[in-house]
This record gives structure tokens, C-alpha cells and sequence, in this order.
């Protein structure tokens, strides 16, 4: 249990997972923009997982973290902003990368930010592009991948469709 209070607020109805004892999570925030656009970047050729997709932010959960210090301490990492909000708990995924790390868990999650949208600071050496997707351009997530691995373009494309048309 963690003694830290968290300085982002999480919605009542938010469900947060409890991982069990020799369990590998990770998390993932879909970040939308004031269009309802989702932001994604794109992993570095010479990544070991995932080569060349498109992912959104996030990552593995840290030994003593609870899923949301991970979750905030990922976005800011990966991008530079802050978590303000945890709108909502979007599912949990079990998977197994190609890089022989065994079974993970991911829990993901629809979050507000506090910073500068249209300047994120990324981990250059993990991520070659970042993008926005909207509703008309989700294809484009699919780039380098083979059929049934869609879970990131599926992830984003419940939580952009999932919006009302006008703000």
C-alpha cells in the first residue's frame, strides 16, 4: 500500500486491479486531446517488444508501485506530462510479448493530462514518431503489424468511438 497521496484524482466508478503476488503488469493510458484524438507514438526499430507499432503510453509496473504511480510515472517519462485525471478503467489484457518475458497483465486507462499537447518530450531513443488518431485515421495503427495483433488500434478505437460526436 503505498503512503504517497496521489496528486491526480481518480473517477469514484475507476477500478484498479490488485495483482497478485509474482505477477508482471504493466499499464497503459490512452490520452485523448479537446478533438477526442488519440495520442500514440511509434516504438523505435530497435526495440525489443514490438518493433516498429504504434503503441500508447506506458509500461511496466515497478516493484512497490501500485498501477497508478506506475501509470503517472509513465506518462510523465514518456512524455512530460503530468496525470491530472483517471477518467476510466478501459480493461485489463493478458499477453505475452515476443521476447520471451512470459505472461503480463496490463491494465489501461483513459486519463487526463496537464502540459503542452502539441509539444510532448519524448524518449527519443525508445520512440521514432508520436501522432494523434482520430476516428478517421485509426488505420493507421496498424502499420507493421499481422492480422490479430490489433490490441493497441482496438484500445484506442473503443475509447475514440466511445465519444460523443461534438465536445
Amino acid at each position: 500500500m503505498s503512503v504517497h497521496e496521489p496528486s491526480f484524482i481518480v473517477g469514484a466508478d475507476v477500478e484498479v486491479p490488485v495483482p497478485a503476488a509474482g505477477e508482471v503488469w504493466t499499464v497503459g493510458a490512452v490520452i485523448l486531446d479537446r478533438d477526442g484524438a488519440a495520442f500514440a507514438q511509434k516504438r523505435s526499430a530497435d526495440r525489443r517488444l514490438f518493433p516498429g507499432t504504434w503503441d500508447i503510453v506506458g509500461g511496466h509496473v515497478e516493484a512497490g508501485e501500485t498501477l497508478l504511480e506506475a501509470l503517472a510515472r509513465e506518462v510523465e517519462e514518456e512524455t512530460g506530462w503530468r496525470l491530472r485525471r483517471v477518467r476510466r478503467f478501459l480493461g485489463t489484457t493478458t499477453w505475452t510479448g515476443d521476447d520471451g518475458g512470459g505472461i503480463r497483465h496490463e491494465a489501461d486507462y483513459l486519463i487526463e493530462v496537464d502540459g503542452d499537447l502539441d509539444a510532448p518530450a519524448l524518449e527519443w531513443t525508445e520512440h521514432s514518431a508520436h501522432g494523434w488518431f482520430g476516428r478517421d485515421d485509426l488505420g493507421r495503427l496498424k502499420e507493421n503489424l499481422g492480422p490479430g495483433e490489433f490490441l493497441i488500434h482496438d484500445l484506442i478505437a473503443r475509447a475514440v468511438e466511445a465519444l460523443p460526436d461534438t465536445p
